[in-house]
């Protein structure tokens, strides 16, 4: 077994198990923390199958702004202890969730899967950073998007601090 192979495998189960971990848990900020390790696990994933881009989005959108984003609205609910409340759905969605399994492992089984062992010379990531940040990029459409998420949150905040 190869490195790589180890790797994956261990990210696959980590990440496999943090979801398990989201949907177990009673605890609401302790399923976010999971949440975050569930998507740090996609990211090395990502990382192992040579998709570099792919991880760094990951990395940046998922853990640094939804993850953190979630995390933030727990921590302004005033009810968090109480956690998940049982509901009346819980057969129709294990059913679905057992469908949708089912469905997967078919499709995964049935499929033609091309397999390559050398990885990609050309990374796509330099690629886009030169796009991005040359003299005709736009770093300035970034650097704006940054200030009005700032200010989104800013204004959550005061929203929040007023009630």
């Amino acid at each position: 077994m190869t490195g790589q192979t180890i790797a994956f495998w261990v990210l696959a189960a980590t990440g496999a198990s943090s979801a398990l971990a989201v949907v177990l848990s009673r605890n609401v900020f302790r399923a976010a923390l999971s949440l975050v390790v569930c998507f740090l696990a996609v990211a090395g994933l990502f990382v192992v199958l040579y998709a570099d881009f792919l991880a760094a989005v990951q990395v940046l959108i998922y853990v640094g702004a939804i993850a953190v984003l979630i995390i933030m609205a727990i921590m302004l609910t005033r009810e968090v202890e109480r956690g998940n409340t049982t509901g009346r759905l819980v057969w129709p969605a294990l059913f679905a969730t057992t469908a949708f399994i089912a469905i997967s492992v078919w499709a995964m089984l049935n499929t033609d899967w091309p397999v390559t062992t050398t990885p990609p010379l050309d990374t796509t990531t330099s690629a886009l950073g030169n796009m991005l940040f040359d003299q005709a990029g736009m770093v300035l459409i970034l650097e704006v998007a940054a200030l009005m998420i700032v200010a989104t949150i800013v204004g959550a905040v005061s929203i929040v601090k007023e009630k």
